[in-house]
């Protein structure tokens, strides 16, 4: 096996996000049965910026193993780890590696949008399922071009900004805001969600700055703010949110301008390191460790246990695939041989169980479920994300038809087209 890539039992690693409108299944490649091992692939990041977050997935991952003795549906996993360091056609290689080496069943990840879409043609080649935990690209996945055999874990990333915007003009009262989200595809989509959502609902985006993912340092763009905006909604990824809002504090904006942010700006893997900077931040998501449920609570618990520190939206990904594997095995009886009711039976799933609540997907593989608007305060003296409104069973699309929906332009700079700008 190549460099960067592991195996792994019990104590370690998971699975991905994207699907289509399946009314036949395509002839996926045929395996050998059932008393082998369940081989799952599981692309991550461990080494550059986005590392933080595959840490967190691979701890998903292990709690879930953990759990159920590494067996699930009477097999044994046999979970191989690769590292896609964050960079696509990495990812792509790390992929064939899997699925013509290793001959894994399924394959769970990648991390980061772009790699999720550099993957994509070899995924539709080699039709072994991916189930994405990466939350953007959803639309060019899988929506546009139908794709059985890609499923998501969890929402999109305007799937959760949507509610966000809606929250922000009906709510909160905000008229104008800035916004300020890094200059690639997923923060695109998720400041096109926001953007659509919250003039929808009668505010105005004033202002949009896209700093690069790498980029060095953000005094530049606080500078341009407009001074008579309501809030910044800020759009950002791995450790960036903490450099952002520590940036933010400094230059003096903290208490003048709200914060607004999407599902990683405040998830819980990156809040555990911020100061009084992150207080008062709203952001939208799926997941939160606050979620008052008996699932949820236990993963809580389970994390706390292993690994000292709260679960994010990063942890809850991996787990949450290896559910949909799980639930659609007991519908195959543990098999896998039969790839196309094995993956007929993942499309199917609907989880009534586990830390993001209900799930079901819809008919691109998407998942339908709660988002979760959230503000950060200090809770017993730790940083939490408590929950302020819940938007129950949001569709991707929110309330834009899905035939209508397909045919917009992908989010980009350019798209939602901006009309307000001053």
């Amino acid at each position: 096996m190549s460099t960067g890539s592991r195996k792994s039992g019990v104590s370690r690693r998971t699975l991905l996000k994207a699907g289509a409108a399946i009314s036949v299944f395509p002839a996926p490649r045929v395996f050998a049965q059932s008393a082998e091992p369940l081989k799952i692939g599981f692309l991550t990041v461990l080494t550059g910026p986005l590392a933080a977050g595959g840490k967190q997935q691979e701890e998903g991952a292990a709690l879930f193993l953990k759990e159920r003795g590494g067996m699930i549906s009477g097999r044994k996993v046999e979970l191989i780890t690769q590292d896609t360091a964050g960079q696509p056609a990495l990812a792509k290689t790390k992929l064939q590696e899997l699925v013509e080496r290793s001959k894994v069943h399924v394959t769970i990840g990648p991390l980061a949008t772009n790699e999720a879409l550099a993957m994509d043609g070899y995924v539709r080649e080699s039709k072994v399922p991916l189930i994405t935990t990466t939350s953007a690209a959803t639309v060019d996945l899988k929506a546009r071009q139908p794709h059985p055999y890609v499923l998501h874990a969890f929402g999109t990333a305007p799937q959760v900004t949507y509610p966000l915007g809606d929250y922000a003009a009906k709510e909160l009262k905000f008229k104008k805001v800035c916004i300020v989200a890094e200059d690639f595809t997923y923060g695109h989509e998720g400041a096109g969600g926001f953007h659509l959502a919250f003039e929808a609902a009668g505010g105005k985006i004033v202002q949009k700055l896209w700093p690069p993912l790498n980029a060095p340092e953000y005094g530049v763009y606080l500078a341009q703010i407009k001074p008579d905006v309501d809030a910044i909604y800020t759009g950002f990824a791995g450790s960036n949110p903490l450099r952002f809002l520590k940036a933010f504090a400094d230059y003096g904006l903290k208490g003048k301008v709200a914060v607004l942010g999407n599902t990683t700006m405040t998830d819980e893997g990156i809040l555990k390191v911020m100061g009084e900077e992150a207080v008062g931040v709203y952001s939208a998501g799926w997941y939160a460790a606050g979620l008052d449920t008996p699932d949820n609570k236990k993963f809580v618990a389970g994390i706390n246990a292993q690994y000292k520190h709260d679960p994010g939206f990063y942890t809850a990904g991996p787990y949450t695939a290896l559910l949909i594997i799980e639930e659609a095995l007991k519908t195959t009886k543990g098999n896998t041989s039969d790839a196309a009711a094995f993956l007929k039976a993942m499309h199917d799933v609907r989880l009534t169980h586990g830390p993001i609540g209900p799930v079901k997907l819809d008919e691109y593989g998407t998942p339908i479920l709660d988002i979760h608007i959230r503000k950060v305060a200090r809770v017993n003296g730790k940083l939490t994300n408590t929950i302020v409104k819940t938007y129950p069973q949001v569709s991707q699309f929110w309330t834009t038809p899905a035939a209508e929906a397909v045919k917009q332009p992908i989010f980009s700079r350019d798209f939602p087209p901006s009309k307000n700008l001053e």
